[in-house]
């Protein structure tokens, strides 16, 4: 899993490179956790009756992308497309560029509520598909995030499981001094959530707190570092936003290089 993590990893810096985009830093942040999902925990074989999965913070679109390449759901010509003028896929996901983007995302806020219909959906059709969704932390800002917790136990959505990728950096700063959220795991309880906080960057604690039992709605809050594995991106704002020369690329898969070797 630390490999396939890697690979993401390079994937996002490749396509990060060529496009010229921003946004870097989150997207290596949240990489485990898609590393786990989409190899570990989606069941992704009957493409009908398939897990969905719900990239809510969708300016780490690169992440999810990228895992897509590394799973075989897209392409390398597509994933090198990402970003470009005529090129194939947007900064933001389009539900049209792929069969496994689910949703069109771009606004901060709406993927917990698409997540809530599809998973109320599927159960009043009593299927037995789940339904995953990754938050980023300064999303949970989000009024609309709130009204669907306070809806998803009222509606027993015991098939939808939400991830926050808590790293406590957003566009400005900390999120947790901007529009602090914590205790946010109580926030959740309170709203008769399943709760469990895990290190977003341990595989086998993502795959446990996903399995673990339980008949309500689950959040699980994964503290994790923005710029993971590249040490001089790691916990730094300005990744936000900055680009990846050809000088900076190299000197990240370096690093990346490195932590392969540890």
């Amino acid at each position: 899993m630390k490999q396939i993590s890697t690979n993401i990893r390079k994937n996002i810096l490749h396509i990060a490179n060529l496009s010229g985009s921003p946004h870097v830093g989150s997207a290596l942040s949240c990489t485990d956790i898609l590393a786990t999902l989409y190899f570990k925990v989606l069941s992704l074989n009957d493409y009908e009756n398939r897990d969905r999965f719900i990239l809510s913070k969708a300016h780490s679109a690169m992440a999810l992308y990228s895992t897509l390449y590394e799973k075989s759901l897209l392409s390398k010509d597509d994933l090198e497309g990402y970003y470009q003028n005529g090129g194939t896929l947007p900064a933001h996901t389009d539900k049209d560029t792929n069969p496994y983007i689910e949703i069109s995302a771009g606004s901060l806020g709406h993927g917990l509520p698409i997540a809530l219909g599809m998973a109320h959906s599927l159960k009043l059709q009593e299927k037995k598909q789940k339904v995953y969704v990754l938050m980023g932390d300064g999303e949970s800002q989000e009024g609309s995030i709130w009204e669907a917790a306070m809806l998803a136990p009222q509606l027993q959505l015991d098939n939808l499981t939400v991830f926050i990728d808590r790293n406590n950096l957003q566009g400005y700063g900390r999120a947790s001094e901007l529009l602090s959220y914590e205790p946010i795991d109580k926030k959740f309880e309170a709203f008769n959530w399943e709760v469990l906080r895990v290190d977003g960057h341990n595989h086998n604690a993502i795959e446990e707190a996903v399995n673990k039992p339980t008949n309500k709605p689950k959040m699980i809050i994964c503290d994790t570092i923005k710029g993971k594995d590249v040490d001089f991106m790691e916990d730094k704002l300005i990744w936000h936003y900055y680009v990846v020369t050809d000088e900076i690329k190299n000197e990240a898969l370096e690093c990346l290089g490195c932590n392969d070797e540890k």
